[in-house]
């Protein structure tokens, strides 16, 4: 089993920048970076250049993979412990699979069911390469009300974060490009 670390952060904290800094810190021989986000419109497409950008040169092999993230365990799988593997991001992912059908989020067996898939998809990855790290967002406290699909959204990531976190060897928050370690003090899973 490998380790794994979870970033969080606002949008535009320095998350994905310290991500990248972790896994060439690692020492593992072969960098994956999964693509998690289904680009819409010419904001997407700039964050997407801006974040080849910033990978370029690193060695890292791209794969595109929005939603079912166990498929690309399979392209990985060959360097096993040698790898290390960036996932970017939880948040795009969720977003992707909970609204991949139009009414998923209307049902809480449906939520439940895609939440349980992503959780195991990712420790599935753990338990495959040397270092997995996996970047979500903090998008709870900006105190705007949502309609109900993204709140419902919002609640599905929370609790994904928090089940994942039980998991993690270690979790980060970056905010304003510093990074603050979270105590691994952990409520057990079985009480999320």
């Amino acid at each position: 089993m490998g380790k794994m670390l979870l970033v969080t952060g606002g949008s535009g904290s320095g998350k994905s920048a310290y991500a990248e800094q972790r896994i060439l810190d690692s020492g593992q021989k072969k960098r994956f970076y999964i693509a998690t986000m289904q680009v819409y419109g010419e904001e997407g497409r700039k964050r997407v250049v801006k974040h080849r950008k910033q990978r370029a040169g690193k060695g890292f092999e791209t794969i595109e993979q929005t939603c079912n993230l166990g498929q690309a365990l399979e392209s990985v799988h060959p360097y096993g412990g040698e790898a290390a593997v960036l996932v970017e991001c939880l948040s795009n992912l969720a977003a992707n699979e909970l609204f991949l059908e139009e009414d998923t989020w209307k049902c809480d067996q449906k939520v439940l069911a895609v939440q349980e898939k992503i959780r195991e998809e990712i420790l599935a990855w753990r338990e495959n390469v040397g270092f997995l790290v996996v970047v979500t967002n903090e998008i709870f406290s900006d105190g705007v009300l949502y309609d109900a699909s993204t709140r419902r959204y919002q609640q599905m990531l929370g609790e994904l974060n928090q089940q994942l976190c039980a998991h993690a060897d270690e979790v980060v928050e970056v905010v304003y490009g510093i990074v603050c370690p979270i105590t691994n003090d952990r409520i057990p899973e079985s009480e999320i």
